[in-house]
């Protein structure tokens, strides 16, 4: 039987010649997973979750809309008037309040009584704000997930890339004493040395690269942590792997972050015609004044009761309806616009991921075999005699293959954070 690494099946003969890539990746990522302390991609976007101020903002304008909507649809305030009817303003009395025998000291109450049509849109209104701040939460959530998992895979990424260029160092060292041997042994140049060392440090210099976007990455997912961005790293999720199919996604459009708060826009576009709708109904109040007379006169009661009278609605309330139902229309449409622009989002996604997965796995199991070969054979032909040039081309193509694979791993992770983080689960609902 052949031995394998990381699903490809290789020879006797590759054996040997894969065992310190192997040995490095082995480092890489069975020790991040058994390591207790490793930060998973699960236990960061936890930790962002429950310390973010983001969410805060969000539970507190969702509180508020709650609070909001206790309120709403109901009566308005009482209104209390206090005041002197029938003041003299001629004769001795003029301006006194026992100048005449009809003034009067007056108190007073009235309340006004909005048509219930439009207590019912008040209390429609405030339910959709509710629902459009509890959605807002929801979708900040996810949003949440899809930047933490971005940030995460990033570091993985470019951690793995700089522990792959790492395992290749061994390599270099050895063509390095290839190229001293023959050149003490007469068959070589000083220009060989120079040029396998100078290929030498072009791989430090990509080792440094990967290591300072590795830095840059944990620096962006540090905003996001309790632990400390230098925290290790667990192994990747299987990236092969999705919570939902294309057609679950296809189906499920409104449920999604981009689109969770257009049925409570819808609502409150609905509820906004509907009180539009009400200010043609009469609006009704009721008071009552009590006045206090001198001179032993009697005191006095009067009652009130006034009503509204839409009598223009032509050019009043009949063009305040019809522009609300421009607005309910208005929303309807940009509503279906946007289930399709997220439909053409999610089938543009899932190709990516897909065409990903493919070269990966290409990458995997043909690509970095085959370079490893043609190092191989182009370091024996070397050995035997053989111009060093080919030999440099063929270094540079295997360095330049498992950069490939590394970078392309994870922008395969991010294609599948951009479609495992779409829907919301029990512990995203507020």
């Amino acid at each position: 039987m052949f031995p394998r690494f990381f699903g490809v099946r290789v020879s006797s003969a590759r054996y040997a010649r894969w065992l310190p890539l192997a040995a490095s990746l082995l480092f890489v990522l069975p020790v991040w997973a058994a390591d207790p302390a490793a930060l998973t991609l699960d236990g960061a976007i936890h930790q962002a979750i429950e310390r973010t101020p983001m969410l805060e903002a969000r539970r507190a304008q969702l509180e508020s809309a709650r609070q909001e909507a206790a309120r709403a649809g109901a009566l308005p305030d009482p209104q209390l008037t206090v005041g002197v009817d029938n003041l003299a303003v001629q004769g001795p009395g003029a301006f006194t309040a026992g100048g005449d025998s009809m003034t009067m000291r007056t108190v007073g109450i009235s309340q006004v009584l909005p048509s219930r049509s439009k207590r019912q849109a008040e209390r429609a209104m405030g339910s959709a704000n509710v629902d459009l701040a509890a959605s807002s939460e929801v979708a900040s959530v996810l949003s949440i997930q899809k930047q933490v998992a971005d940030a995460w895979i990033t570091a993985w990424g470019a951690h793995h890339e700089a522990m792959m260029l790492q395992s290749m160092r061994q390599a270099w060292v050895q063509d390095v004493a290839i190229a001293k041997a023959r050149l003490r042994g007469g068959t070589g140049s000083a220009a060989e040395v120079l040029a396998v060392r100078m290929a030498a440090l072009d791989l430090e210099n990509r080792i440094d690269e990967a290591n300072a976007r590795e830095a840059q990455a944990r620096a962006g997912l540090a905003r996001w942590l309790v632990s400390p961005a230098e925290q290790l790293l667990a192994d990747a999720p299987n990236f092969a792997v999705l919570p939902h199919d294309e057609a679950s996604l296809l189906a499920s459009l409104d449920r999604q972050g981009n689109l969770l708060g257009w049925p409570a826009r819808e609502q409150a576009a609905e509820a906004a015609l509907a009180a539009a709708r009400a200010d043609k109904h009469p609006e009704w109040s009721v008071g009552m004044n009590y006045g206090s007379r001198v001179r032993g006169l009697s005191d006095m009661v009067s009652l009130q009761v006034g009503v509204s009278l839409p009598l223009f609605t032509r050019n009043r309330q009949d063009r305040g309806i019809s522009a609300r139902a421009a607005d309910l229309d208005a929303v309807h449409a940009e509503h279906d616009d946007a289930r399709r622009e997220q439909a053409a989002a999610i089938q543009s996604a899932w190709a990516q991921w897909e065409s990903l997965g493919e070269q990966v796995r290409r990458h995997r199991d043909e690509l970095l075999p085959l370079a490893n070969d043609r190092a191989a054979l182009a370091l024996a032909a070397y050995r035997g005699g053989g111009d060093i040039q080919p030999l440099l081309d063929a270094r540079r193509d295997e360095i330049a293959h498992h950069t490939d694979y590394a970078r392309m791993q994870a922008e395969y992770g991010r294609a599948w954070a951009a479609l495992a983080y779409l829907l919301p689960t029990t512990e995203t609902t507020p």
